[in-house]
């Protein structure tokens, strides 16, 4: 197996059940969903979750760090160096504080913007040059005591519940077509 077809899909969220269906969560909740799609099982190696699957004829590894957001960096440079996967052939599935609910961008590059997680991830791999899922989580109204931290770390209301399943399936197909064209 080259190099060139193995890629680590990741997502970001915090480890246990209080966390488990939060804004910040988005990724691990999206993960869970494309673990299924192509029925991989996660493996628990401690300092994270993982699961080896292929699509079409590539290795996939899909990849829940379980150090807390901020942490999210080691699981991720951890394993592109064990199995030798450029930053080129790495997607992160994050929440997006900047963009309102719902609207799901894949970017190439590009700073954290605050994002604590994409902060530890370009640092602990040493560029910023991998591929990210954006999803839209919203931020609180401007009138709203509730500042960003604790908003990201709550649930997402009743509507927005709703609406989950539809865009969770959705941003599964983006990373399956991420891969395609990778």
């Amino acid at each position: 197996m080259s190099e060139s077809d193995k890629y680590i899909i990741a997502g970001l969220g915090n480890p246990g059940q209080r966390y488990a269906f939060t804004r910040h969560n988005i990724g691990f909740i999206v993960l869970d969903e494309l673990s299924q799609k192509l029925g991989a099982s996660f493996s628990d190696d401690k300092k994270f979750l993982i699961a080896k699957t292929s699509f079409e004829t590539k290795t996939i590894f899909l990849l829940k760090p379980q150090e807390f957001m901020n942490l999210s960096g080691k699981a991720i440079a951890t394993n592109a160096t064990k199995y030798k996967i450029s930053s080129q052939k790495i997607l992160v599935i994050h929440d997006e504080v900047d963009f309102p609910f719902a609207r799901i961008k894949v970017k190439f590059s590009g700073g954290h913007a605050g994002h604590n997680g994409l902060r530890d991830i370009i640092e602990k791999l040493g560029t910023n040059d991998f591929h990210r899922i954006r999803f839209g989580v919203g931020r609180p109204e401007k009138e709203s005591p509730i500042d960003v931290s604790d908003f990201v770390l709550s649930n997402f209301s009743s509507e927005e519940k709703k609406e989950l399943p539809k865009l969770i399936q959705n941003t599964t197909q983006m990373a399956l077509e991420w891969l395609k064209t990778n």
